[in-house]
């Protein structure tokens, strides 16, 4: 993906984010990652209606230099860290939607309870243990807490989701929703029943290895 083509791609996923209820004004944050070395990424307090690609903040994911007076959102430590330490990861997420943010005010692990969850997120949602905003300490927690799963759980903050490209990257933020909502739910009628876990893996391992050689049949 080109420079420009991360600038419109990255202002669409904001505007759908805000539309579609996973974020509210100025909260939140996107990236894609253009090349070994360089972001685009969302600037920091300012309300995605208002953006446009040309908003859109470059940042050197390696030496945390950025182009332009413009600053990046002020969570993007927590962009480059999953950038240097995933190298699958093309997008990168971060929100406070509703029902994932809820179960992370309560601190509590979504196990494998729907098969797309399981599949897209990986065998389980950890959370992050909390830790001020903009810190070291939360970025390793929340990247510690990514292990493994393509979607983490922030205490008492929100959500990060990752993926491959932004459309899968938001997929996961969608499905991460659907998940919470059910574990809400489901403890109103006795608690989630959890997919084994060993199931979940498998079936999370066989997504990943599908969607990677569908990928490369598609460049």
């Amino acid at each position: 993906m080109t420079e420009q083509e991360a600038r419109i791609a990255v202002d669409k996923a904001g505007k759908k984010l805000l539309a579609e209820g996973l974020v509210a004004r100025t909260w939140g944050n996107v990236s894609i990652r253009i090349n070994d070395n360089e972001m685009i990424i969302t600037p920091s307090g300012r309300p995605y209606e208002e953006l446009g690609p040309e908003d859109m903040v470059k940042v050197n994911y390696r030496t945390h230099a950025f182009e332009g007076h413009v600053k990046p959102s002020s969570e993007y430590k927590l962009h480059t860290e999953i950038y240097k330490t995933r190298k699958e990861a093309n997008a990168v997420i971060h929100t406070h939607q509703m029902n994932a943010s809820t179960v992370a005010t309560a601190r509590r692990e979504i196990p494998p309870i729907l098969d797309d969850q399981a599949q897209l997120l990986g065998p389980s949602v950890r959370v992050a243990p909390y830790a001020l905003p903009n810190t070291k300490k939360i970025v390793k927690a929340t990247v510690q807490a990514l292990r493994g799963r393509n979607a983490a759980l922030m205490a008492n903050h929100g959500a990060v989701c990752i993926g491959p490209n932004i459309e899968e990257a938001f997929v996961a933020c969608q499905v991460l929703e659907k998940a919470a909502k059910a574990f809400i739910e489901a403890e109103f009628l006795g608690g989630a029943k959890s997919i084994n876990k060993f199931e979940a893996w498998l079936m999370h391992k066989y997504y990943l290895m599908k969607y990677s050689k569908q990928a490369k049949k598609n460049t």
